[in-house]
Formats: C-alpha cells, sequence, structure tokens
C-alpha cells in the first residue's frame, strides 16, 4: 500500500511524539537523579535464582510467567533484572496488542527474596533497587499492550504491588492479594503505593496498607483491585480463561489496539492540552489507515 505524503508526515511525527513520551516519562530516574542502572544490574546479577518467562504469541498476546516455585515466586536479584530485560522485548515488539502476567505453579508472587533483601539492607543500596524496580513497573504499565494480571495463590508485598502495573486483574478463587509492607517495617517501594490509589482510591489504599488487609476475591470486586473471577478448572486453564477474557480488549488489528492503549495512558498521565495534541497524533496514525478503511467499506460502524 502507498502512503500519502501527508499521512507519512504524521506517522513520522507521531512516532517521534510517543518516542518523546516513553523516553521522558517512561523511566522516572535517570543518571540526573543518581541513578545509574548499570551498577544496580551488577549488584542484583549477584543473588541469582528464578526466572522471568516470556512466550510472545502468533496471536499477539504475549504471556510473562514469575517462575521461581521453591520460593513461592519471590524476586531474587536476577529475576529483576530478568523482568526489566523482558520489559525492553515488549517495548519492541510491534505486533504485540496484549500481555497476561502470571506466576508459576498456582501462585502469583511473594514479593522479594529476603536473602537478597537482606543482602542489600542498606539505605544506599535500597533505594538503587527501588528506583530500578519503579522505572521496571513504570514502563511495564506504560507499555501499548493491555494487560491483565492471573493472580492465583498469593500476591503479598511486591508481587501485589506488581499486579498494580497491569491494566486489569483476574483473581482465582481462594486467592489473598496482600499489601505486607507494614509487617516487614516497611512501605511499598516498588510504586506500588501511587498505582493503588489511582486503581482503589486513597480511602482503600489506606485501608489495605495501614490495616495490611487479605483481599480474597470478593473484597477484590467491591473495591475495584479485582476485574473478575476465574471460574474453576473446569472451565479451563487460568492462563486459558484469561486469554478468552482479554480477547474481547485485543480483537482487531495491533495498531487500534495500541491506539487505544496509548490515547488511554496519554489521558491518564498527561495534562489536558498535551494529552489532547498526543490524541491527536495517535489519532493520525490509524485514521485513513487499513482498518480504518476497511470498516468504512464494510460499514462496520453499528455492528
Amino acid at each position: 500500500m502507498v502512503l500519502h505524503p501527508m499521512r507519512q508526515q504524521v506517522l513520522r511525527h507521531s512516532c517521534g511524539v510517543w518516542a518523546r513520551l516513553l523516553q521522558s516519562r517512561g523511566c522516572v530516574y535517570s543518571s540526573a537523579h543518581g541513578f545509574n542502572q548499570d551498577e544496580i544490574r551488577e549488584k542484583l546479577q549477584a543473588f541469582p535464582g528464578g526466572s522471568i518467562d516470556l512466550l510472545k504469541q502468533e496471536s499477539g498476546v504475549a504471556v510473562l510467567t514469575i517462575n521461581n516455585p521453591s520460593r513461592m515466586n519471590a524476586f531474587s536479584g536476577s529475576m529483576m533484572v530478568d523482568l526489566e530485560e523482558r520489559v525492553s522485548q515488549l517495548e519492541c515488539w510491534t505486533d504485540g496488542k496484549g500481555l497476561i502476567v502470571q506466576g508459576a505453579a498456582g501462585t502469583f508472587c511473594s514479593g522479594s527474596d529476603l536473602n537478597a533483601v537482606r543482602a542489600i539492607s542498606n539505605p544506599q543500596d535500597g533505594m538503587k533497587m527501588c528506583m530500578f524496580m519503579q522505572n521496571t513497573l513504570t514502563r511495564l504499565l506504560r507499555l501499548p499492550l493491555i494487560s491483565v494480571a492471573v493472580v492465583e495463590g498469593r500476591a503479598l508485598g511486591g508481587g501485589a504491588e506488581l499486579l498494580t502495573a497491569c491494566d486489569f486483574r483476574l483473581v482465582a478463587p481462594g486467592s489473598v492479594i496482600q499489601f505486607v509492607h507494614k509487617h516487614m517495617g516497611l512501605v511499598p517501594g516498588w510504586g506500588g503505593a501511587a498505582r493503588l490509589v489511582r486503581v482503589v482510591g486513597s480511602q482503600h489504599a489506606l485501608k489495605l496498607l495501614a490495616g495490611t488487609l487479605k483481599v480474597d476475591p470478593d473484597l477484590g470486586l467491591q473495591i475495584g483491585l479485582a476485574d473478575g473471577v476465574l471460574a474453576s478448572e473446569e472451565a479451563g486453564t487460568p492462563l486459558h480463561q484469561a486469554e478468552n477474557w482479554l480477547s474481547r480488549y485485543t480483537k482487531g488489528p495491533a495498531p487500534v489496539i495500541r491506539a487505544v492503549k496509548k490515547v488511554v495512558l496519554s489521558g491518564r498521565e498527561l495534562p489536558l492540552s498535551d494529552a489532547l495534541r498526543t490524541e491527536k497524533d495517535v489519532f493520525g496514525t490509524v485514521w485513513g489507515g487499513p482498518a480504518n478503511l476497511q470498516a468504512l467499506a464494510s460499514k462496520s460502524k453499528h455492528k
């Protein structure tokens, strides 16, 4: 297909706008904040164990698996580095539309591996780890993919923070989400508190953090932390159910789905005038595109 010169110009301009949005807002911390990513990566790699596995499917939906079952899928240092690398891969996946985040072996994630935490318990290294994980989870949330966390078993501490970096959350019967940070003499440090307020509101967030409440599926639905409850295994595996649930939002051409996520992201995070300009630019990438022309030809507006 040959693009009209004006459309080519809009596409180039829009890509530039989105790239600047990711560069300026994709990472919260940079060298200007005294953050050296290579330095903290080297420290974290010294505490191996487990893995973060990524499967990119032809459907355009990827599956990210937190895999450290012997420690209830707790994050080792090397897993934190793995996660950052997987997010980088997803940022370059131009055919992607959706992302499912799950834990291996029937549980989601129990937070940080205490062996690694104890080893970097001094304030300086703790702050660097905090900045590293905030950057990574912020980039995860800002991916132009519609994401859903599948919560089986327990999501504790950093695991609870991780699920707030997804657009949606599906919970299995019997699962528990708990921000246990107060029990550890801490507050969330991976951006979980700020994101939780945006998901459930400040009153519910205060109760969950100060009361270390155990959120079961019923309470999750009530306060908006959960978007749905999985059925029994007879209805299919949790992953299969999540793929079916997500398909209603990822059905259609990748450029359109990614554009939807981009305009919602800009509306959530940018001042109104900037969000409007970004929406205009993203609109320009799909107006007159293949999906738009096909819809016009088939008169699918009212289907």
